[in-house]
């Protein structure tokens, strides 16, 4: 995640509701792995603090309470899992999830890659039969209702089959959201199918696929331009006729570059609010970023409670601790 543009002033209507939404769930026990500055500590904190979060402190014990120092935040009453260093908090996070100690996973600051390495592992990891990617839930002023961008974050130059696990991931957040059908803009530079452009070539596939029941619960259209996608004037001037343009919800961006610069220009451009999840692991995972806003990272660990919560993972959870 990434700074976003915000007076402090400023609501997020959508959001707060998502946090509201929350206040009659246990907390999630969430595995924070390698908390050990003063950003990915306050992320824990203030998460904990409104009840959203139980954290398990996985890291250095020394450096985490240093961090909790300069932070000024009070950590004593909080579960510390002691490792030497980032890659084995990691691997603590991920086996603490297996073993069913865990229901989400936070990172702290580490590098997203180190993490995810260890989620993605083979034998050891949390992978399911979902390609796992990232989604990031915006809004602005600019635009009539909350946007989902994927992935930004995640998938690098993800193939076709990689994009129908992106897509149904999004889709399955947004009903999350409450969402009954929501409409999903497949984006490449152009709004006609062409050769020359392997991103329309997909897109068209998808939509194809979502037809054949390879994907469901939304309304796919594409290739569409950014502008033919979030402008009705724009895709009636194109003579594009379709549910979908003009009215997204959901953006599926063709890769990782272009997701993460319409991400960044929607915070710094266009000054949305900003939140973000990995779905497609055995469980949610919060990306955090020093550069994150308070109303960020509470608000991503909202967004992983809620889609934790539609897995029956904190069902499950609460009936074991009663049993």
């Amino acid at each position: 995640m990434d700074a976003q543009i915000e007076s402090p002033q400023a609501a997020w209507p959508f959001g707060d509701g998502l946090v509201e939404r929350c206040r009659g769930l246990p907390p999630a026990r969430t595995a924070v792995a390698h908390p050990c500055d003063e950003t990915a500590i306050l992320a824990a904190v203030d998460a904990a603090r409104r009840g959203l979060i139980t954290p398990l402190l996985i890291g250095p014990p020394n450096k985490i309470h240093a961090a909790a120092e300069r932070a000024g935040v009070d950590i004593s009453g909080l579960t510390l899992v002691a490792t030497p260093h980032s890659h084995a908090a990691a691997a603590r996070a991920v086996c603490l999830v297996r073993e069913g100690k865990a229901e989400l996973i936070m990172k702290g600051s580490l590098h997203t890659d180190e993490l995810m390495h260890e989620v993605l592992a083979p034998d050891t990891g949390l992978r399911t039969a979902r390609r796992v990617s990232h989604v990031y839930l915006m809004q602005t002023e600019h635009y009539p209702k909350p946007l989902l961008i994927t992935d930004g974050a995640i998938n690098i130059t993800p193939n076709l089959e990689d994009k129908r696990d992106i897509v149904q991931n999004a889709i399955d957040l947004a009903h999350v959201l409450g969402i009954a059908r929501p409409k999903v803009a497949v984006l490449s530079a152009v709004e006609t199918v062409s050769s020359r452009i392997p991103s329309t070539l997909d897109a068209a596939a998808l939509c194809k696929m979502a037809d054949r029941g390879q994907i469901t619960g939304g309304l796919i259209d594409g290739p569409l331009a950014f502008d033919n996608a979030i402008n009705a004037e724009a895709a009636a001037e194109k003579g594009i006729l379709s549910e979908v343009a003009g009215a997204a919800d959901i953006l599926m961006a063709p890769d990782l570059v272009a997701g993460n610069i319409i991400a960044k220009q929607l915070s710094f451009l266009g000054g949305a609010f900003a939140a973000g999840v990995v779905l497609g692991a055995r469980v949610p995972i919060i990306l955090t970023s020093r550069a994150d806003s308070e109303r960020t990272r509470v608000t991503s660990c909202a967004l992983a409670v809620l889609v934790a919560e539609n897995l029956g993972l904190l069902t499950r959870i609460e009936a074991a601790a009663h049993g």
